[in-house]
């Protein structure tokens, strides 16, 4: 696949176009760390409160955090009222975040239930004044600042079900409300993971607006992540699930669009060295009880489809010990050096 253009949103040029999605309790600063060694162009904080952030939540603003390594780094927020979303923007400011992104497509219920997330693809008027206030909000944070605007953009659904599919109109709305970027899921509220993501709705979304369009919703693969780019036109690709324990997808599609070989993939020594250093910098980052919690789901990840992962995924699931899990591993990857 051959690299004809630039790959940029706004005024912030991207080596690539593959981007780490922003996952709730997954892309922590260990998990994007180990992604963007792997070629992400562009990873994204973990969805942060606005509320949290105006009310003072020492967890919310903890999110805010990252290694200087991560850069370029986008900060996602979700809520739903514009005056604490362009508050957010401005309490931001000082941060080395290069864009902010609105989470409008996020399914879970006790986010949706706030009239957050997903719910504002049922508010086009809401969700485009929130976009509205923000832009401003980055302009008079800029200006104040003596910097250019950071960007404002948009990660939505293509609507809430499939009788109110509404994503061209929310797309238009968007671009119109100041937005620089918008990233479409292929798939509805009500769908959740659920089903086959609708890339058709993107391709028809990148037909009708201005602003760059990343495309969104099963891709597992290089070869997934080329063909979104060819069968919907859209400007980049945010790989969401098909990063968990394969980091490797993003130097893999990286090739592929360059026209050059996919690379192999990971030897077990390889992913043994990987997930030595994502528990190591999980350790650095939360403490060595909180990194054996975290890298269990992390764990089963990486070696689904390996000979006997379901015995060492239930075994892993067990422990609390930070000795525990590397005996553990060690064994399993005796032959990779893992310890």
């Amino acid at each position: 696949m051959e690299n004809k253009q630039k790959i940029k949103i706004d005024q912030i040029e991207l080596k690539s176009p593959f981007l780490l999605a922003p996952l709730a309790g997954i892309t922590d600063s260990p998990f994007r760390r180990i992604c963007k060694e792997q070629g992400a162009a562009m990873v994204y904080s973990e969805m942060i409160s606005a509320k949290g952030l105006y009310y003072k939540d020492k967890g919310t603003d903890r999110l805010l955090a990252y290694a200087p390594e991560e850069e370029p780094i986008a900060c996602q927020l979700f809520g739903s009222e514009p005056d604490i979303m362009a508050w957010a923007v401005e309490h931001l400011s000082s941060r080395g975040h290069c864009l902010i992104d609105v989470n409008m497509g996020c399914p879970v219920p006790k986010v949706v239930k706030n009239g957050e997330g997903s719910a504002l693809m049922k508010e086009p008027a809401l969700a485009a004044e929130i976009i509205r206030r923000m832009v401003e909000a980055e302009a008079r944070a800029a200006k104040k600042a003596e910097r250019n605007p950071k960007p404002i953009t948009v990660k939505c659904r293509i609507g809430w079900d499939q009788k109110s599919i509404n994503v061209l109109d929310f797309a238009k709305r968007m671009e119109e409300a100041g937005a620089a970027a918008i990233a479409v899921h292929g798939r509805t509220r009500e769908q959740h993971y659920a089903g086959k993501a609708d890339w058709e709705q993107i391709a028809k979304v990148k037909d009708i607006v201005g602003i760059p369009v990343i495309g969104s919703g099963d891709v597992f693969s290089a070869l997934d992540a080329c063909d979104m780019l060819e069968k919907t036109n859209c400007d980049m690709v945010m790989i969401a699930r098909g990063a968990l324990g394969n980091p490797w997808i993003f130097r893999e599609a990286d090739a592929l669009y360059q026209g050059q070989p996919i690379p192999a993939r990971p030897s077990s020594e390889e992913m043994a060295a990987v997930i030595q250093k994502h528990y190591q910098l999980t350790i650095e980052e939360k403490g060595e009880r909180q990194a054996v919690l975290e890298m269990r789901k992390h764990i089963g990840w990486y070696i689904k489809g390996l000979p006997g992962a379901a015995e060492i995924r239930r075994r892993v699931n067990q422990l609390t010990k930070g000795e525990e899990l590397r005996e553990l591993l060690s064994s399993y990857f005796k032959d990779s050096g893992f310890c």
